[in-house]
């Protein structure tokens, strides 16, 4: 099954799709990362991305699209894959759509903007090891103190409100229209991404199932 997860940043997109990667046994294909690897191995469309980077540009749809298709075509992704990161807008939905990339399920993870808010700009983060805290969930023993190694515990620039709040504007411009493109399709399911982590995934299963 070839799937696209939509949210907001700050939906649980991530610990979604490591439950569906475990349950269907397939990968998720994270844009960033597939743009580096193709980079790296120096492929046809890896060369052309290498360009447009040096050259401080975007890296056009057509180059994604021609490295995504490369990388769904490698062994681990002919069970279906798990798409994060893109499409991004609707002319990325379509070009996938042009380009013969077939997708079968769209889950969108929905949670609402203050929710987010209150999720996202609580994070906190040891700068010394990497451990990681939530003011409401997961708070420190002792306040801004990392419980694992005793230094600080920081908030980090993602995770500043002033930023949240631009990221969620962002989302809301450019990918929330995608929700619109793929319900003509019947492709969209969107699910309550309100409740606990496992009732969310149990959710997002069922939906993947039906």
């Amino acid at each position: 099954m070839n799937i696209i997860l939509l949210g907001a940043p700050g939906a649980g997109k991530g610990t979604q799709a490591e439950v569906i990667c475990k349950e269907l046994d397939i990968p998720t294909i994270s844009t960033g990362n597939m743009l580096r690897a193709a980079v790296k191995a120096g492929t046809e469309y890896g060369l052309k991305a290498k360009a447009a980077m040096d050259a401080g540009a975007l890296v056009s749809d057509d180059i994604v699209i021609g490295i995504l298709k490369d990388r769904i075509a490698e062994p681990d992704a002919q069970n279906g894959f798990i798409l994060d990161g893109f499409p991004r807008t609707v002319p990325q939905a379509e070009a996938l759509d042009t380009m013969g990339v077939r997708i079968d399920k769209v889950v969108e993870i929905f949670v609402p903007d203050e929710m987010i808010k209150r999720r996202v700009t609580g994070r906190r983060v040891c700068l010394d090891c990497g451990a990681t805290y939530h003011i409401d969930y997961k708070p420190s023993k002792v306040e801004d103190v990392c419980d694992v190694c005793g230094k600080p515990i920081v908030i980090r620039k993602d995770d500043q409100p002033e930023t949240v709040i631009s990221r969620l504007e962002t989302y809301h411009k450019t990918t929330a229209p995608l929700k619109d493109y793929y319900e003509k399709q019947g492709k969209l399911v969107s699910i309550d991404g309100t409740k606990d982590v496992a009732t969310t995934s149990q959710l997002v299963l069922e939906a993947l199932k039906g």
